[in-house]
């Protein structure tokens, strides 16, 4: 059975000059209970590197380690999951590649859409961006918070919210039938990451 799905995620940023592995630490910390590598630039042994040593910082915490988009290297790293995107492996062709244990999450903007991926074996749902983040180029419009929770009415498995999400808008995304939030900034731009990983479970847990 695959490990349940946290209703933090944390989204590396690994661009140049980031302290990813020490943001994951100080997030892992204050008790995250999801931790999402992710890393659009690089070599495969880079990111190989930075999901073993994450792997490392997660596991005695009890904290769930995802990798973004490579399959292959969430498996060779021991990560507990892997999240396509649009343009990644099918979430099918993950499920045979990985196996029933293995957690799969996959990026939706639409209930038609998302219904299929959970057709197709994926454990949760990436829904967004909710609202404008310059974290990752060349995404689409903001959904909002009423078209997230329209896809979280669609399917079975819970749905996680992200793009420019902060701690205030948290109660509005779950009021909206989100079951977590994905965040990468208001993290990993903190001057405090384990502070700002308390606020969000804060936010988390009041609004339930």
């Amino acid at each position: 059975m695959s490990p349940g799905v946290g209703r933090l995620h944390v989204v590396t940023d690994a661009r140049t000059g980031r302290d990813a592995l020490g943001v994951i630490a100080r997030a892992v910390a204050a008790g995250a209970p999801v931790v999402q590598v992710r890393a659009k630039d690089g070599t495969d042994r880079a990111l190989y590197e930075l999901a073993r040593r994450a792997v490392e910082i997660c596991t005695p915490a009890g904290t769930t380690c995802i990798v973004d988009d490579r399959v292959d290297v969430a498996l060779a790293a021991g990560a507990a999951g892997t999240h396509v995107g649009l343009e990644d492996l099918p979430v099918a062709a993950v499920r045979r590649i990985a196996g029933p244990g293995h957690l799969v999450g996959a990026t939706v903007r639409d209930p038609e859409r998302a219904a299929a991926l959970v057709a197709e074996g994926a454990d949760y749902l990436g829904v967004g961006p909710a609202y404008a983040t310059e974290t990752k180029a060349g995404l689409p419009a903001p959904l909002g918070p009423a078209a997230v929770g329209a896809v979280a009415r669609a399917v079975g498995v819970p749905v996680v919210a992200i793009g420019g999400v902060t701690a205030r808008q948290v109660p509005e995304l779950l009021a909206a039938g989100a079951h977590g939030v994905a965040v990468v900034s208001a993290i990993s731009e903190a001057a405090d990451p384990a502070e700002a990983t308390r606020e969000l479970l804060r936010s988390l847990a009041g609004a339930r």
